[in-house]
């Protein structure tokens, strides 16, 4: 179900109000800053972004200086990992694949809006392994496990294939010890992780929730930062190192040299999810619900009130940008990607028709096919 909408003319505090397509029945209502369909159109860029709570994916877009949210079901989506072809999304128990098809974009409607279109390629059923971050290596599909408390990787025989777990976790059991959350990859392969204690008991990360996190370097195995409240998403960004510490609502410079880490920006919300563009950084706020979870921890002391969304940082200054607010229907936020050289990308959804009926096969079986032909290398018209 898509939620494509025109906001109407910018209120009084500068916010352009956003009402959602979406039954009455759960509203999505979102308001925005005048600034951000500007900020998404000089990069040439739009958003991913996972709600496993609201159980969708949603696309931000520029729409002619407007922003348009677009809202696919999924169930529990989680991480989101794209390399600009290839957009991966994890949920309970499944990875969800899909690949941009160039071809199939003119196809869409409104005709000449689109300029990608993720069409929906594989499924592969991992059991309820309570998946978080995915980040694509050079060969491989990084997961983190976060019921396992370990990374690992898919292939058809499988469920999944553990490839690295915390020195300090013994067993590999599905009892969520240390709940391993975040990964940041360097050069194809997994550099840095985050988790909320270093427990080697089932949910032992819960009783030090409010100061117990971690930072760990994935190749020596070894806990570069403690003392991190609930720390998410390591980034590796434009010389630095970047994570949320979402206990707080903040984002964070980490200096694993000296073993301290700095604030760059505190903001109204659980901080979780963090992609980047030239100097800003995109960052999901969660309104994080009054449970056993989120009790106790800083942010729910400091704001009774608490937002949901995408807040844009300016990474030298700490200013906020720009930002999306969720109003209604969507509470909290787990993933936000950058898509590049994608303005207004499409997901199709396994039922489209156009999944019938778009083709891609391997370029030598094209060899008795006129050039004139192919709507694209490899690509057959329907």
């Amino acid at each position: 179900m898509s939620d494509v909408t025109s906001p109407a003319a910018p209120a009084s505090n500068g916010q352009a109000p956003e009402s959602g397509g979406q039954d009455a029945a759960q509203p999505l209502r979102s308001v925005y800053t005048t600034s951000l369909p500007a900020v998404l159109d000089h990069f040439g860029i739009s958003l991913v972004v996972s709600t496993y709570q609201a159980g969708k994916v949603i696309l931000v877009r520029n729409d002619g200086g407007t922003i348009n949210t677009h809202f696919r079901n999924l169930h529990r989506p989680m991480g989101i990992a794209t390399d600009g072809q290839r957009l991966t999304v994890g949920g309970q128990n499944t990875v969800w694949y899909y690949r941009n098809m160039p071809a199939v974009a003119p196809k869409l409607e409104p005709k000449g809006k689109h300029d990608a279109a993720f069409v929906p390629r594989q499924i592969h059923v991992t059991g309820d392994i309570d998946i978080h971050e995915l980040a694509w290596g050079r060969d491989d599909l990084w997961i983190v496990n976060t019921k396992f408390s370990t990374l690992c990787t898919v292939d058809p025989d499988h469920s999944f294939t553990p490839r690295w777990r915390p020195r300090f976790v013994t067993a590999l059991t599905p009892e969520d010890r240390c709940h391993l959350n975040g990964l940041c990859m360097e050069q194809g392969e997994p550099r840095y992780v985050t988790a909320l204690g270093e427990s080697d008991t089932p949910g032992g990360w819960r009783g030090n929730k409010r100061a117990g996190g971690i930072l760990m370097d994935v190749p020596r195995n070894a806990v570069l930062l403690r003392g991190l409240s609930m720390p998410h998403s390591p980034r590796l960004y434009n010389g630095g190192l970047w994570l949320l510490e979402s206990g707080h609502g903040a984002l964070t410079q980490a200096d694993v040299a000296a073993g301290t880490w700095r604030t760059v920006a505190q903001l109204p919300g659980f901080t979780r999810g963090l992609d980047f563009a030239g100097p800003l950084a995109f960052v999901g706020l969660s309104q994080v619900r009054e449970t056993a979870v989120f009790s106790g921890i800083p942010l729910v002391e400091r704001l009774q009130e608490r937002n949901c969304g995408i807040w844009v940082v300016n990474l030298f200054s700490g200013e906020i940008v720009a930002f999306l607010r969720f109003d209604a229907g969507v509470q909290e936020i787990f993933a936000v990607r950058v898509l590049w050289n994608c303005r207004f990308p499409e997901l199709l959804e396994f039922s489209d028709p156009l999944v019938n009926t778009s083709y891609v096969v391997p370029d030598d079986a094209l060899t008795d096919v006129p050039a004139e032909l192919r709507v694209a290398p490899g690509a057959i018209p329907s």
